[in-house]
C-alpha cells in the first residue's frame, strides 16, 4: 500500500483493491461540434482533462491496474429512458432526437461513443448506465463485488453530475474514492471547484481529492523489498 498525498488527508492506496474509473468522456459531452456544444456549452473547459486522464491511464495500465470506462446514454428504443428526463430542460432537441453526431445520448452513435484518445482496450469494462450514477442500473455493483473492491480511482465528466452522483453512490456501498482534480472537468468551472469541495468538506464526507501526478507517482513507485 502506498501514501498518496490528498485532501483532506493522505489517501492509503491498495492497488490489488482499486480500479480506474472513467466517467463519459463521451464524444458528445467533450468534442467540438456535439451535443454538449450545441446546447451552448464551452467544451473547452471539459477538454482540460484529456491530456491529464492520458497519462494516467497510461499509467495505469502499465502498472496492471484494472480500468473502467463509463458511458451515459439509452436504448434506441428509448425503453430505459424516463419521461421526466426526456423532458427535462424544455429543449428544442433532446435525447433521441437528432443531433450533430447522430441520435443524442443513443448507444450506437458515434456521438455516444468515447473519445478516441481514451478508448478503451481489451479486458477494460465499458458501463452504459441510463443515469448520472454509474451504479445505477448497470453491472457496476457486480463487477466491484466480484473483484472485491474497495478503492475507486475517480475521473471523467461532468465533476457536479455524473462523478459527483457516482462518488455518492459509492460512498453508500463502503467504497472509498479518491477524485482527481485535474482528470474532472465541468462546463461551469465555479460548480467544478464547489464539487471538489464538497467532497472533502467534513473530514472526507465523500472521499478524497488529489491530482493525476500524485497517483501516477504511486503507480510508477518502485515495490518496497520484502521484510526480512
Amino acid at each position: 500500500m502506498v501514501q498518496i498525498p490528498a485532501q483532506p488527508y493522505d489517501f492509503v492506496f491498495d492497488p490489488a483493491k482499486a480500479a480506474l474509473l472513467i466517467i463519459d468522456m463521451q464524444r458528445d459531452f467533450v468534442e467540438p461540434g456535439g451535443f454538449g456544444a450545441m446546447l451552448g456549452n464551452d467544451v473547452g473547459q471539459l477538454r482540460g482533462a484529456i491530456a491529464p486522464l492520458v497519462a494516467l491511464l497510461a499509467a495505469a495500465r502499465q502498472a496492471g491496474l484494472f480500468v473502467m470506462h463509463t458511458r451515459e446514454g439509452h436504448k434506441p428504443d428509448l425503453s430505459d429512458l424516463h419521461e421526466s428526463k426526456r423532458l427535462r430542460g424544455k429543449g428544442t432537441t433532446t435525447i433521441g432526437d437528432s443531433g450533430p453526431m447522430g441520435r443524442i445520448l443513443i448507444a450506437g452513435e458515434p456521438g455516444h461513443d468515447i473519445i478516441p484518445e481514451l478508448y478503451p482496450i481489451a479486458g477494460e469494462p465499458v458501463i452504459d448506465k441510463p443515469g448520472k450514477g454509474a451504479f445505477y442500473d448497470t453491472e457496476l455493483a457486480d463487477i466491484v463485488a466480484q473483484r472485491r473492491l474497495t478503492q475507486l480511482i475517480v475521473c471523467g465528466v461532468t465533476t457536479e453530475v455524473c462523478v459527483h452522483t457516482t462518488v455518492r453512490e459509492a460512498n453508500d456501498r463502503g467504497i472509498d474514492c479518491l477524485v482527481l482534480a485535474d482528470c474532472t472537468a465541468s462546463y461551469f468551472p465555479e460548480f467544478h471547484e464547489a464539487a471538489l469541495r464538497m467532497i472533502v468538506a467534513q473530514g472526507g464526507i465523500f472521499g478524497w481529492v488529489t491530482d493525476s501526478a500524485s497517483v501516477i507517482s504511486a503507480l510508477t513507485a518502485p515495490a518496497e523489498p520484502a521484510a526480512g
